[in-house]
């Protein structure tokens, strides 16, 4: 498993990234200086540069509060403060440790995820 933070602003909040092909993909991205906007009142979403290596990951998921993910069709990343509907394409990265307010903001707003090490 691989810590990281996602810094919004003044807040630092640790986020552990699962022990898969995929996220260690996008670990291997990191520091990222990205701008999250919202999509659907569901989730916050960033364009990644580039597309994850996704051919271990399964064709779909299923996300909850809380999750980061990728979906893929896009090449972007999305992390879900409400719970969806299973999406194909949709592929988990790890999930917040804590509380996600900081990412409670309107309009888009740059964030930094960077490893924790």
């Amino acid at each position: 498993m691989t810590r990281i933070h996602v810094i919004v602003g003044n807040e630092t909040l640790e986020a552990t990234l699962d022990d898969t092909q995929v996220a260690r993909d996008f670990a291997s991205l990191l520091p990222l200086d990205l701008t999250l906007s919202d999509y659907h009142a569901t989730e916050k979403v960033a364009d990644l540069p580039r597309k994850l290596d996704i051919s271990a990951a399964p064709d779909s998921y299923t996300p909850k509060a809380g999750d980061i993910t990728h979906y893929a069709p896009w090449g972007n990343l999305a992390i879900f403060y409400k719970p969806f509907q299973t999406s194909r394409g949709l592929v988990r990265l790890g999930e917040f440790d804590g509380p996600m307010d900081a990412l409670m903001q309107d309009g888009a707003f740059p964030v930094r995820i960077e490893l924790a090490e």
